[in-house]
Formats: C-alpha cells, structure tokens, sequence
C-alpha cells in the first residue's frame, strides 16, 4: 500500500516542526503587551487573533502546495488563484473574519510572463468574487533555489470582537454540516502525484483520464471558496449575525480527524461521522489505483468534505436553506473523547481516532 511518507511527506514530522515554529511565534507576543496589535492567544486556532482595539485583525498564510506541479507540465495556471485564496480565506472564516486582503508571493526559478498571467489572472477573478483586494505581492527569480514555481499568501481578515467563533460552547447532541468539495482542494498532491506518475509515468498530465479530460485538467479543477457564502449567515464586518454557528472546520491536509479536533477545545468531546459525502470518482480511482487505505486516505485528504460547521440542531434547516452550496447532516457531538468517521472510500469501514 501507498501511503504520504512513501511520497515524500511525513505527516508527524510536519505536526512537530509546527510546534517548534509555534513556540517561537508565541515568544513575540509579549513585545507588544498592553499596545495596539497585540496578539490573542488561541491555540489550535487556523489563524491568528491581533487586537486593534474596537476590532481584530486575523491573519494566516497558506499556498497551493505541490498542485502547482501539475499547472506546469500542462501549462495552464488560471484555476491555481481559487485554489490560493482558499486555503487562506477559508482559514479565515473559521474564526467568523471577513478577508479583505490578500498578498502573494511568487518565487521562480525562471521568469515567466505568460506564467504570472495566469496565476494572477486567476488570483484576481476569484478575488473579485469574494469582494478581497490584493494591495501587493512578491515575484522573485530565485534561480536554482527552487525547481518551477512556489506560490504563497498571507491574508487579513477583520472581525468584531464580539463575533469570534472559538468553539467553546460546543456540546454533546451538537449537529455537524459537512459542505461538499469535489475532489482534492490544494492538499495531498505529493501523494496523488506519486501514485500517477508511478503508474502512467512524469508525462501522465496530458494523458486522458478515465473522466472525459486529461489527468491534468480533472486534477486542477479548483478548490470551493466557501468564504463569502458562509458570510452571508455569519454577516460580514458591521453586519449582523442572522444564526450562530458554534466551530468551523476547515478540512485541508490531515483529513477530517485532524483539522476537526482543533475546534473542540474541551477535551472530553468527541464526534461522530456517520453521513460524510462520497468520495468523487476521481478521488476514488486514485485511491484505488494506489491502493491506498481507507486510513490513509482520510488522513491525508478531505475525501469531498471541504468544511465542517458544528450548530446547535435547531439551527440546521435554517443553515441548510440558506446556503448556496452543497451541504448536509454528516454528524454529531459526542461525549465520547473520540472521533469516529464511517468512511466511504473504496473500503468502507469504521475510523476511529483518540481526540487528544
């Protein structure tokens, strides 16, 4: 069986080296004690709390990973922009912050004029559709620093003080909306790349896939920015919050398990995942034609579930009927310290994971 450390990435090790960067990050926070911008400390959290005073700023960083990758050997660019702004406009939103603002930084081995235009292109569309801005960024030509292109960014959000969604009113019977992506978002690519070009080798891209395009094309489909369609529940800044949604979890690299014990900030919670969303066909016939584990591959990908929101059960139809995008009951929480996901992989089974 395939599994991410065979493609390059140890899981654990990363886990640990964010750990390490944390502690650093923390040792700052009291240089600006008792001034403008100082930090608010919320551990676990997706993205970063700066007390402005009246409001807080919210910022986090992100990028489109080794997708990009695939961009290259296709040549085509213009999709990677929503896949950007996802993953850092969808951290974002799990504390209730309204993005404003994205930077970007583009470091390249070689300059390419047609390159930036596309990834800017597509950058642009989907800002202009979330209503963010970007006031600057970065291109550097690194040389051999770097093979191709890295694509990063660092949003800001604002968010009233009163609005923050911390996860701390989370109960047992609490109901979990999963919200349907389609397919891979911009995470686990080292592990879908390994499994492609093992198989169908370096030039699988521009070959056809089962699904009517080439792998390329069906693998850069871009990620859901769910963002500005949550805002419309939570209010955007100076808005008024029509229902209360008590954690948001942003399903990105660690699977479900992963990224959804970071919400439940009291220890002796758990949760239960007994109605996800399938898998899509593409996702499945590459987690079957690497052999991938159920195990593996709930850890590593999001499986079609983008997002998690955790409401009280009152709140659902509300949420169900106000959201214009595809979303259901996937669970509940529980009082049992573990989170348990019937998966619905090529072998189905029952997951289960200590929520430590």
């Amino acid at each position: 069986m395939i599994d991410y450390k065979k493609a390059g990435v140890d899981i654990k090790a990363g886990d640990n080296a964010s750990k390490i960067a944390y502690k650093y990050a923390k040792s700052t926070f009291s240089s600006r004690k008792g001034m403008i911008g100082e930090p608010v400390m919320a551990e676990g959290s997706y993205a970063g709390l700066i007390d402005m005073g009246d409001y807080f700023l919210v910022q986090c960083d992100d990028g489109v990973g080794t997708k990009i990758e695939i961009a290259e050997r296709i040549g085509k660019y213009d999709t990677l922009g929503y896949d950007l702004l996802a993953m850092v406009a969808d951290d974002a939103i799990c504390l209730g912050a309204e993005t404003i603002s994205i930077s970007n930084t583009i470091d390249t081995n070689k300059i390419d004029a047609e390159v930036i235009e596309g990834l800017m292109k597509g950058l642009s569309k989907a800002c202009i559709e979330q209503k963010v801005i970007i006031p600057g960024g970065e291109i550097a030509e690194v040389g051999k620093s770097v093979n191709g292109n890295i694509w990063n960014a660092t949003a800001i959000g604002i968010l009233e003080k009163d609005k923050v969604i911390t996860g701390e009113n989370i109960k047992p019977g609490d109901k979990i909306i999963a919200l349907r992506e389609n397919g891979f978002r911009s995470n686990g690519f080292s592990l879908v790349r390994y499994i492609l070009e093992n198989i169908f080798g370096k030039d699988v891209y521009q070959k056809e896939s089962p699904f009517g395009k080439s792998w390329g094309e069906m693998l850069l489909e871009p990620s859901k920015i769910y963002s500005a369609e949550l805002l419309k529940i939570l209010g955007r800044f100076g808005e008024k919050r029509k229902v209360e949604i008590k954690g948001i979890s942003h399903i990105t690299g660690g699977g479900i398990a992963g990224n959804f014990k970071r919400i439940l900030k009291k220890k002796n919670l758990g949760a239960i995942f007994d109605n996800i969303f399938e898998p899509s066909k593409l996702v499945k016939e590459i987690q079957e034609l690497g052999n991938v584990s159920e195990e593996e591959a709930y850890k590593t990908w999001n499986m079609d579930n983008g997002m998690m929101l955790v409401v009280d059960p009152d709140k659902v139809d509300f949420i169900l009927q106000n959201l214009d995008v595809e979303a259901k009951v996937a669970g509940e929480i529980t009082e049992e310290q573990k989170i348990i996901i019937q998966s619905k992989g090529n072998a189905p089974q029952r997951l289960i994971y200590q929520n430590q």
